[in-house]
């Protein structure tokens, strides 16, 4: 797992990339066009400050990419991966994160269903 970490690769993904909406989480999804078979996925998250203080923000950030670390392996690779976390009344815990992860890359057509029937 590569970080995303320059302003304008974020850019890139939230412009050409398409995205996907859940309750917490919004996904964008960009296909890797300089190396298609890379075997590795390039992950960002962003929150903004309106979700909260900055322990709130760096908790979610966490749970994040935790949850990412369990998806990993059951990914098609070769994609740039902008998780954006959304404001909301509510502390998402972990399972509410996992769930919604999993609903989104299903939507986006990246969870690689032969790995995952397998586990």
């Amino acid at each position: 797992m590569l970080s995303i970490k320059k302003n304008y690769e974020f850019a890139r993904v939230y412009k050409k990339g398409r995205n996907y909406v859940g309750k917490v989480l919004i996904l964008y999804v960009l296909r890797n066009q300089a190396c298609k078979d890379a075997e590795y996925n390039c992950i960002g998250i962003t929150t903004s400050k309106k979700t909260g203080k900055s322990v709130k923000r760096n908790r979610l950030k966490r749970l994040v990419r935790e949850n990412y670390r369990y998806y990993e392996s059951f990914l098609l690779t070769g994609y740039y991966l902008v998780f954006v976390l959304r404001s909301v009344d509510f502390m998402p815990d972990f399972w509410t994160i996992s769930k919604e992860m999993k609903y989104l890359l299903r939507k986006a057509n990246i969870l690689d269903n032969e790995k995952w029937s397998k586990r």
